[in-house]
């Protein structure tokens, strides 16, 4: 019984490791600045996101062909987002702190799409410029 309790106890704490490890990329990866003309392409006024840009960056993210490496997308960020938008839209009348963390999180996930459109775009450049000196 000890050993079940111990290993429960040990999975919960790995878990959450887990989590506030990935959440701490992702928002690492978030701040990183975005170019002027993706935020223009994305119609975001003077570089203020909002929780509901993460819908235009993911459409972008989708449009964009990544040519120098293999396939990857939002995955989790866009699960996230899904979640963390369902728990603000269920806390909206009686929670106000909750949806204000809501959309924070949103927010964050849209500055992360927006990071890795960015990536993608330069990394395309990169790998054109590369074909022509070819």
């Amino acid at each position: 019984m000890l050993s079940l309790l111990l290993l429960t106890i040990s999975v919960v704490a790995v878990t959450r490791f887990a989590l506030y490890y990935w959440r701490a990329v992702v928002a690492g990866v978030a701040a990183q600045p975005v170019s002027d003309r993706l935020l223009s392409a994305a119609k975001v006024e003077e570089g203020h996101f909002t929780a509901d840009d993460f819908g235009t960056f993911a459409q972008l993210h989708k449009l964009t062909p990544d040519l120098n490496a293999p396939k990857t997308g939002l995955g989790l960020v866009a699960l996230y987002y899904k979640v963390v938008d369902f728990i603000g839209s269920v806390a909206a009348s009686s929670l106000p702190s909750v949806v204000a963390w809501s959309e924070r999180e949103r927010v964050m996930c849209a500055q992360y799409a927006a990071v890795q459109v960015d990536r993608r775009l330069l990394a395309n450049v990169q790998f054109a410029s590369g074909l022509r000196s070819i």
